[in-house]
C-alpha cells in the first residue's frame, strides 16, 4: 500500500513545473527578467498554499468537494474587489456572490447546520486561489510567463521542502509512480489552461474551466469511488457554476462600456 503524505504531491508538482520551465527556457535561450519581486513572491506564496490546500481536501474529502470549493475563487476576487477597488464596485455581482456563497454553504454543511471543519481545506484553497489570481494580473504587467513560472514552481518547491522536509523521502518504483503521474497532470493542466486562453475570449475560457465543477461531480464516483452528491450538494455546485459565469460575463460586458 502506498502512503504519501499531501506535502509530498505538492513538493513533487512544483519540482517537476520547476524542471520543466528550466528545460523551455535552456531550449528557447530565455533570460529571467525580475522586476518587482514582491509581486513575483505575492504569486507563489498565495498559488502554493491555493494548491496544498486544494491536496489536502481531496485528502481528506471527496474529489468532487474538493473542486467545487475550489472554483469559489472568482467569488473571492468579486468579494476583494468590491473592498480594494471603489471604482469597480457593482451590485450586481456582489448580489451573484451572495447567492453563490448559498451554494457554498450547501455544500459545507448538507443535511444540517454544521459546518465540517475538513471541507474548510477546500473553500481555504478558493480563497487562496482569488489572491494567486490577483498577484498573477499584477506580475504580468511588468514580467512575462516564463518568469512568473519559474519562481512560481522554484520558490513553491523550496518552501514546500523547508516547511515539510520530514514528508519528503526518496520514493520507491512504486511511489515514484504516483508523485510522478500526479505531477505531470498538475503541470500539463496549467500549461494547456494558458495556451488553451490564446483560442478562446477570457468569459469563454472562465466558463470552460469552471465546468471542472460539473466534471468532478460526475466523474468523482467512477473514477475514485467517492461518495455521489447529495440534492443539496448538486443544488450548490450548479449555483457555483452559474456564479462564475455570470461574473465572466459581467466582467465581459462592462469592460466594453
Amino acid at each position: 500500500m502506498v502512503e504519501i503524505e499531501t506535502p509530498y504531491f505538492v513538493f513533487a508538482r512544483f519540482l517537476l513545473g520547476f524542471i520543466v520551465v528550466c528545460l523551455t527556457m535552456l531550449v528557447r535561450g530565455h533570460r529571467l527578467k525580475p522586476k518587482n519581486y514582491h509581486y513575483l513572491i505575492g504569486r507563489t506564496v498565495s498559488n502554493t498554499m491555493a494548491v496544498f490546500c486544494f491536496y489536502k481536501a481531496v485528502e481528506v474529502g471527496s474529489l468532487a468537494e474538493a473542486n467545487i470549493l475550489n472554483m469559489t475563487y472568482p467569488l473571492f476576487v468579486a468579494l476583494f474587489s468590491w473592498f480594494m477597488l471603489k471604482e469597480q464596485r457593482d451590485s450586481f455581482a456582489l448580489a451573484i456572490v451572495a447567492v453563490a456563497f448559498c451554494g457554498v454553504w450547501l455544500i459545507l454543511s448538507p443535511g444540517d447546520m454544521s459546518v465540517r471543519l475538513d471541507s474548510l481545506w477546500g473553500l481555504c484553497s478558493g480563497f487562496c486561489a482569488a489572491w494567486a489570481l490577483i498577484y498573477l494580473n499584477l506580475s504580468r504587467k511588468y514580467h512575462d510567463s516564463q518568469t512568473i513560472l519559474f519562481f512560481l514552481f522554484g520558490l513553491g518547491a523550496l518552501s514546500i521542502f523547508f516547511f515539510f522536509k520530514e514528508a519528503i523521502f526518496w520514493p520507491d518504483k512504486q511511489e515514484f509512480y504516483y508523485l510522478f503521474w500526479c505531477s505531470a497532470a498538475g503541470v500539463l493542466g496549467q500549461y494547456l489552461l494558458t495556451y488553451g486562453f490564446l483560442f478562446v475570449t477570457a468569459v469563454e475560457g472562465s466558463i470552460i474551466s469552471s465546468t471542472r465543477i460539473l466534471l468532478a461531480a460526475v466523474l468523482g464516483p467512477y473514477l475514485v469511488g467517492d461518495p455521489a452528491l447529495m440534492l443539496s450538494g448538486w443544488i450548490g455546485a450548479l449555483l457555483i457554476f452559474g456564479a462564475d459565469a455570470m461574473l465572466a460575463l459581467r466582467k465581459a460586458e462592462n469592460s466594453r462600456h
